[in-house]
């Protein structure tokens, strides 16, 4: 039995429990508020962000602006678009879009069929213009400058095409430049807009979202409470907006982005210039093995190197032309390209570009960096289980560069200069360009050997395999071939051949050999890297040595005996053709270079051509040996490879 209380205690207890229950209920009405709020939210009255991306960057982007969201209470579903009906755009109040530009100013594959219905019923006169009319939406666009008039086309496109079907902008369409537009600060600043945009303007549809200052209209009677306690926590008038920066795990500060790029000389305060390299192409390119030089350039171990050093075999350059791959180089003084092709074993994470915008490192810096980091990384593999000490020794004094490591080395304003510089130090230059500048050849001093790659023989094909920057491509491709007729010295074609993609053009590349007449064609397949958002490459887009060897033979057959097969390397699936008047003497071939010769030649500043420095090939190299192109002073290795039984 519980002892009776006097009418006095019991009256004094019942106000005090009255009073608790008044002020507990005043103090979390708001929050009783907001969450009833959200409960009562249908996904018709709930924001969409769609992200329309190829290569993840939207995607990204567009959980970055949905956390912000979140953070400042403005409720967002994050939608893929191929899981989305179009027609449902027709319920929606509220659209945010980010959105990429992919192959030909089209949509990547997740977005195409909404963006292709938008702009359908944008055109259809039956649709009318007040199908998105209770809609509001902001556009970002995500793509390349360089690519001229189709950058940012489909972001434009659905900017355009939603206003023709009656929805409203909630903010002009911002548009991104992943190549050299600061795309993430602009994004940061966009975003912000759009943050600052629905905390004036949200209430749509009689929908209210609590806490939110500017409101058009007001709550209804039922939703009206009290805030005269509520002054803890304001901030004097700040505003409650929450940065980007605050996110956490979202990477570095602006800020912090500026100290580190001047820290790493990544900006130019005297000509104002951006660096190439940015903080983030740098941690890309750093964690495939890259060492960046500067602003603009790189070199890297290559695997060759590494097999030679321990006297497992050369890469096919020893085979067709006595390249000491221990000795070798692999470097380039402009990590940008021109092209983005399929086949890019760097997964496009290089910029790219048409001309020198950037920044301009010191040629001669370039080269006593690039050697720096080169034997340094040959200094570590000291230890190496195979590794063979005097080979080691020669590997610590490089006698070869290939400027082919990644993106376009002749766009580089001083590479004349630093080929000079190699060759004075006696270091042979191979140089791979791209076939996009012409003039640039044409201008270019004598290197050892010259290529250009030409990754197709019809302009359609080159479009889809090279996906190029430049509009008139083909007529700078066809002139880049030109210009290798008026070379002196060592011209080669690279071809990589794509199974599905251009193994079938025999006729249309034969009719190529006389347009820029070059000493030698390398045929090699493509090398498969891996899956990648970038590349619609598969393993059954590789093809075997007998499939690079039967369109080797017969591109010899179209030539008329112009060219013949003179070598191959059978490990990396590869086959040199040469001609057979300048390089066959007397039944044998000479493919293989004198470097010694060479570098003597260019030291004497007279005129020079490719016979003049010329040197047999071994037997091993020769097309058909039993060698396949393996150096038999070296040790064939094979690793061991244990599959599991299948059953």
């Amino acid at each position: 039995m519980f002892p009776s209380l006097s009418p006095t205690r019991l009256t004094l207890l019942t106000l005090l429990s009255a009073t608790t229950l008044f002020l507990f209920y005043k103090s979390h009405r708001r929050l009783l508020h907001r969450l009833k709020t959200f409960k009562t939210l249908n996904p018709d009255t709930r924001g969409k962000i769609f992200f329309i991306s190829q290569t993840s960057t939207s995607k990204g982007l567009a959980q970055r602006l949905h956390n912000l969201l979140t953070l400042n209470n403005l409720p967002f579903d994050l939608i893929d678009p191929k899981d989305y009906e179009p027609e449902d755009l027709c319920r929606e109040t509220l659209v945010l879009v980010i959105a990429s530009t992919w192959e030909n100013g089209e949509p990547p594959q997740n977005g195409a069929f909404l963006v292709n219905w938008v702009n359908e019923s944008a055109e259809d006169f039956r649709v009318g213009a007040a199908l998105l009319v209770k809609c509001k939406f902001a556009v970002f666009g995500v793509g390349s400058r360089a690519y001229g008039e189709t950058f940012n086309a489909v972001g434009k496109g659905l900017s355009g095409n939603l206003r023709k079907l009656g929805a409203k902008e909630l903010l002009e369409i911002c548009e991104g430049d992943v190549d050299g537009g600061d795309l993430d600060k602009v994004f940061d600043g966009w975003s912000k807009k759009v943050v600052e945009a629905l905390k004036d303007n949200w209430k749509e549809n009689g929908v209210y979202f609590g806490n939110l200052n500017g409101v058009d209209g007001e709550a209804s009677d039922e939703e009206e409470y009290d805030d005269e306690d509520d002054e803890e926590g304001e901030n004097d008038g700040e505003s409650e907006l929450v940065d980007l920066e605050d996110i956490a795990g979202k990477g570095p500060s602006r800020r912090k982005e500026m100290v580190e790029a001047k820290a790493n000389g990544e900006l130019n305060g005297v000509t104002g210039k951006k660096a190439m390299v940015t903080p983030v192409i740098r941690a890309n390119l750093e964690k495939q093995g890259y060492k960046v030089i500067g602003s603009h350039s790189g070199v890297k171990l290559c695997r060759w190197t590494k097999s030679q050093l321990r006297g497992r075999g050369g890469c096919y350059k020893h085979s067709f032309y006595g390249i000491e791959s221990h000795r070798c180089m692999e470097a380039t003084p402009s990590l940008a390209c021109a092209n983005k092709c399929v086949f890019c074993w760097r997964h496009h994470t290089n910029p790219v570009g048409k001309s020198w915008q950037w920044k301009m490192d010191d040629p001669l810096e370039i080269v006593n960096t690039a050697i720096e980091l080169h034997t340094k990384m040959i200094r570590q593999m000291k230890g190496v289980p195979g590794v063979k000490e005097g080979r080691l020794s020669e590997g610590l004094a490089p006698r070869h560069c290939a400027l082919s490591l990644v993106g376009e080395p002749i766009m580089y304003p001083e590479i004349n200069t630093l080929v000079d510089e190699l060759h004075r130090r006696r270091i042979s230059t191979f140089l791979v360009t791209n076939a996009q500048f012409p003039e640039k050849i044409k201008l270019l001093k004598p290197v050892t050997q010259l290529y250009v790659s030409v990754d197709a023989a019809t302009k359609d094909s080159l479009k889809a395999i090279d996906r190029p920057l430049f509009g008139d491509f083909w007529e700078r491709f066809v002139e880049s071939l030109k210009a290798l007729k008026d070379k002196q010295q060592r011209t080669v074609y690279r071809l990589t051949l794509v199974k599905g993609w251009n193994t079938e053009d025999v006729d249309a590349y034969s009719s190529l050999f006389g347009t820029g007449n070059p000493d030698f064609i390398e045929i090699k397949g493509v090398t498969y890297c891996g899956s990648s958002a970038t590349s619609k490459l598969t393993m059954e887009n590789v093809p075997w040595h007998y499939d690079v060897k039967e369109f080797s033979e017969a591109l010899c057959r179209r030539s008329n005996g112009e060219y013949a097969v003179a070598c191959e390397h059978v490990h990396s699936c590869c086959v040199l053709l040469a001609k057979v008047e300048k390089f066959k003497v007397d039944g044998q071939w000479y493919t293989w270079i004198d470097y010694e010769k060479f570098h003597d030649l260019v030291a004497s500043g007279k005129s020079f051509t490719s016979n003049d420095y010329m040197a047999p090939t071994p037997s091993w190299a020769v097309y058909g040996a039993e060698e396949g192109g393996f150096d038999p002073e070296q040790t064939r290795y094979k690793k061991e490879r244990h599959h599991k039984n299948s059953r």
